[in-house]
């Protein structure tokens, strides 16, 4: 009998997860990644980029490295879904039939969403972390600073790691204060679409402490709708209880964060779900209507926060329901919404947020997760990178056990 046909549309990380884990499991299978880029990126190290702690080059390995052994890549993008047939039509026009499909595309940045800004960046002090081509202009035009308003904007929810729009304040905000006199003349404002600074009442806690002991100007409720490049400012709609208005703030550096959506040919295709992304169930990532279709990562319809920690959480629960199905039975992995930010607060200090579906902390250490630790910045600048391109990649599972007196810790193994 022929191997089961296993088709993988996405080559990042959380496609390369499930490929390799699906390769250890059942070396047997025929496993195809279907992906466009020659680049992949640690995109959680941009953040770091923009701050002048890694180099871009330092995100990136060539995709041709990272596929496993016994794993074909056809290297090109998805046009349609057809999951009546089971087949995915490539940009290139081939159609690939399957037996069962993970669907792991990311998601779409929406630059153009932003009047002025697509443009705009990468000038007058206009940058962006979650921007490939600009991360490391953030960190030219924080060094070129040199007062007035640093403005910092977060749209509306789900983007990838929603904490990202704001590390980069704390950040620049000890660059502006580690410049003799340049504090007294300049003012750090952010200036964020959500209600709150942080999703999870936990952590946002602390993350208001942090804000108001350094002096940030926070203001909620504000999306960004303009960028005028040469004026140097941002317009924003302000939502005002059931009113709203449009404000006006100038600016000397802005770092802009677009807003964000599932890729169109995912919004558009039968397997999506209300608001265009893979309508999957939030345990099992099955697909509700297609068994022997699931999703995990970015582009799932999933409740929790996107983050690469989400996805090493995920993949195992995925596999192990994947191989289930294949064997005509039902899986019982169950994946309980289990994200982690590491919310970098300055150099040398992050929060490490880790929570679940119903936003209760699962530290992974024994220790008050809520502080600000050095150890947790090492945990962010070197341990996990490393995890990510020696384990997660490479097909290591995110395990769960308890400790006495602390939480559920969570660890890379095997």
């Amino acid at each position: 009998m022929a191997p089961a046909q296993i088709l993988i549309v996405g080559g990042g990380a959380a496609g390369l997860t499930v490929a390799s884990q699906l390769r250890r499991a059942r070396p047997e299978l025929a496993i195809t990644v279907l992906e466009p880029s020659g680049d992949h990126h640690y995109q959680p190290g941009w953040s770091l980029v923009g701050a002048g702690v890694f180099s871009l080059e330092q995100t990136r390995r060539d995709e041709a490295g990272l596929i496993p052994d016994g794993v074909e890549w056809i290297r090109d993008g998805a046009a349609a879904f057809d999951p009546e047939a089971q087949t995915v039509t490539t940009s290139s026009g081939r159609r690939l039939g399957y037996d069962a499909l993970v669907v792991a595309t990311g998601m779409r940045l929406c630059w153009e969403a932003i009047r002025g800004l697509p443009e705009a960046l990468g000038r007058h002090g206009i940058c962006s972390n979650y921007s490939r081509d600009h991360a490391a202009y953030t960190w030219q035009a924080l060094q070129a600073f040199d007062g007035g308003t640093a403005l910092f904007t977060c749209p509306p929810m789900p983007i990838k790691c929603p904490g990202a729009p704001q590390k980069i304040v704390y950040l620049a905000d000890d660059v502006i204060k580690g410049k003799p006199g340049l504090a007294a003349r300049s003012s750090v404002v952010y200036a964020t679409a959500t209600p709150g600074i942080f999703g999870v009442p936990t952590y946002a806690a602390p993350l208001r402490e942090v804000a108001a002991r350094r002096g940030i100007d926070v203001r909620y409720s504000h999306t960004l709708t303009e960028v005028r490049a040469d004026q140097r400012e941002a317009v924003f709609q302000v939502k005002d209880g059931d009113n709203s208005r449009e404000e006006v703030i100038p600016f000397a550096l802005l770092h802009a964060v677009p807003p964000m959506a599932a890729p169109e040919v995912v919004a558009t295709s039968p397997l999506a779900g209300p608001g265009g992304f893979v309508e999957v169930d939030k345990f099992s990532l099955q697909h509700v209507r297609y068994p022997n279709v699931f999703s995990l990562g970015d582009v799932s319809g999933l409740p929790n926060s996107k983050t690469a920690a989400a996805v090493r959480a995920q993949a195992p629960v995925l596999v192990a329901n994947l191989l289930a199905q294949l064997d005509g039975g039902s899986g019982s992995g169950q994946y309980d919404g289990y994200s982690c930010c590491p919310l970098i607060t300055g150099y040398g200090k992050v929060i490490m947020a880790e929570f679940n579906y119903d936003q209760q902390p699962v530290p992974s250490f024994p220790l008050d997760p809520t502080v600000e630790r050095w150890s947790m910045w090492v945990m962010k600048k070197d341990v996990l990178p490393w995890i990510y391109w020696n384990r997660m990649l490479r097909g290591g599972q995110h395990e769960r056990r308890f400790i006495p007196g602390g939480g559920k810790v969570r660890q890379v193994s095997g």
